[in-house]
């Protein structure tokens, strides 16, 4: 609780920090609304129904405060039109100041569960991000609360900025992305129940990015398998170890 509301402290002094940093565009906000086929989070399945997900961010300069929330428009969970997670995000980004074309993350997130057993708990971040083809990053997480172990999230992608045009003025963009996850033997028996260190899951991603009257619409279609047979064989999230979800994003900034 505590967390929470130092999150949602951080996110009303930025919004409200000043009159001449509002007018000088110093802080920026974007709403941010997402429909997707299934919840599928690391390689689990939180749920196996649609879920709609809102998320409200503001930054200012390097810093970046996000709350999300994850609403289950069915009742396979118990949570028919609930938010069964609320996620509180703190950010810092900046490159490198000794390296060119190499950039940094650090930050935490607050994962809350209300109106479910989950426990709530905090994890830790930092990563890179490299200005080369494909975009590497690496981001190492480690929960702080609960599962006292590390996940670390290798990824890489392509975006092209238009394969179609819809009309004159409105491109059709692709992004191609792909993401390896493993997890310590502390994250794993957390989480799936098996304490050995292991390859977690493996994600490709195609979206379909295009702007229209300020919006960003994105579509998406997503794969996602697990590559541990030792966490194929739990049944912590259920016995489906491959994934195909679809989903829509619509954004706008101000």
């Amino acid at each position: 609780m505590k967390v929470r509301r130092f999150f949602i402290v951080i996110c009303s002094l930025l919004v409200f920090i000043t009159n001449d940093a509002i007018s000088t565009d110093a802080i920026d906000l974007e709403f941010t609304v997402d429909f997707i086929s299934k919840y599928i989070w690391r390689g689990q399945n939180l749920a196996d129904d649609p879920v709609f997900q809102p998320s409200v961010t503001t930054s200012y300069e390097s810093l970046t405060v996000t709350i999300w929330g994850s609403l289950e428009l069915t009742n396979i969970n118990g949570n028919s039109c609930d938010f069964s997670e609320v996620d509180y995000s703190l950010d810092y980004s900046a490159g490198l100041p000794v390296i060119e074309n190499v950039g940094y993350s650090v930050g935490l997130i607050y994962y809350d569960f209300p109106g479910t057993d989950t426990k709530n708990t905090t994890e830790i971040y930092g990563g890179l991000n490299f200005d080369l083809p494909l975009d590497p990053s690496v981001t190492v997480y480690h929960d702080v609360e609960e599962a006292e172990g590390s996940y670390i999230s290798l990824a890489a992608g392509h975006s092209i900025e238009k394969i179609i045009e819809i009309s004159p003025d409105i491109p059709l963009g692709l992004d191609i992305g792909v993401s390896l996850g493993w997890g310590s033997g502390s994250y794993n028996k957390y989480y799936w129940g098996t304490d050995q260190s292991k390859i977690n899951d493996l994600m490709f991603s195609l979206s379909f990015p295009v702007k229209i009257s300020g919006w960003s619409l994105v579509p998406s279609l997503n794969y996602v398998t697990l590559l541990s047979d030792d966490i194929r064989d739990t049944d912590a999230c259920g016995t489906d170890s491959d994934f195909f979800l679809a989903g829509i994003s619509l954004s706008k900034s101000l």
